[in-house]
């Protein structure tokens, strides 16, 4: 199989994972291990830059709604409070990830540590919505500082590798009170800067050595992912609005015990 195939499907696999709340990184493992598509130090730039691809999805999304809080970013006004309410969340994951990074790389970041992730997370979900999901405020502007604070707590979920940063938000918004759909929707917001972020260092540390070929196959996933992620987000949200999240919970233990079996016997 080509690389340009392959980046074809890896761009999928992101545009349909990354902001579902079954854990991009084990999809990516396990497609990437069946097309053999892992090793080299391109791989692992393309696997973040494809992101970069998902997450203007959410922004031509929400463009319109951007382009408002930027008009109105002054304090006090709607967009300075909805920035100010994402920095809030954000900050819990970037002061532990940073203080936690080295031993997390170390530690956590294998094919089983991921399928334990999926299987646990599975499981929080149903026990979160079945707690928290028959109540919840279902307008993410009204969500105040507290509610915002709680779902960068939650956020701090996602430094397990396999457990979703969107799983871990929209669970740390239902504790919040917030609604699946406004919490999904914070979600959304939440990854644009920590994404963006990553995904630039990424390209600028790691595009130098990039051969022609290399740099279609990063255009071709990045293409693919944005378009994919774009049809996800909004089918997300639609089912959100008549169905419970536990579907995603199930596909995820199932998923990690996929992982397990193939672990176990040496295919991953």
């Amino acid at each position: 199989m080509g690389l340009l195939i392959k980046a074809f499907i890896m761009g999928v696999v992101e545009g349909l994972t990354e902001f579902l709340p079954v854990s991009s990184t084990g999809h990516m493992i396990i497609v990437g291990d069946f097309i053999d598509f892992k090793g080299e130090s391109f791989h692992t730039m393309f696997e973040i830059v494809i992101q970069l691809g998902a997450i203007l999805a959410v922004i031509f999304y929400y463009r319109d709604k951007i382009i408002d809080s930027l008009r109105h970013l002054r304090p006090g006004e709607r967009g300075f409070e909805l920035w100010f309410k994402i920095f809030i969340a954000f900050l819990p994951s970037a002061v532990i990830g940073l203080l936690l990074d080295d031993l997390i790389e170390e530690y956590l970041f294998s094919s089983f540590t991921v399928a334990i992730a999926l299987i646990g997370g599975g499981f929080l979900m149903i026990f979160a919505e079945n707690l928290f999901g028959r109540w919840g405020m279902d307008d993410m502007d009204k969500t105040d500082i507290r509610q915002a604070l709680t779902i960068g707590v939650g956020q701090c979920l996602a430094l397990i590798p396999g457990m979703s940063r969107s799983a871990s938000t929209i669970m740390g918004g239902m504790v919040a009170g917030l609604s699946t759909k406004a919490a999904a929707e914070f979600s959304f917001f939440l990854a644009i800067p920590t994404m963006i972020a990553a995904s630039s260092y990424s390209l600028i540390k790691g595009f130098s050595g990039m051969t022609p070929i290399q740099w279609q196959a990063l255009g071709i996933g990045f293409v693919v992912s944005f378009f994919v992620a774009l049809l996800a987000v909004d089918r997300f949200l639609s089912f959100l609005k008549n169905h419970s999240l536990k579907f995603f919970a199930y596909y995820r233990i199932l998923i990690g015990i996929a992982m397990v079996v193939l672990i176990t016997s040496g295919v991953l």
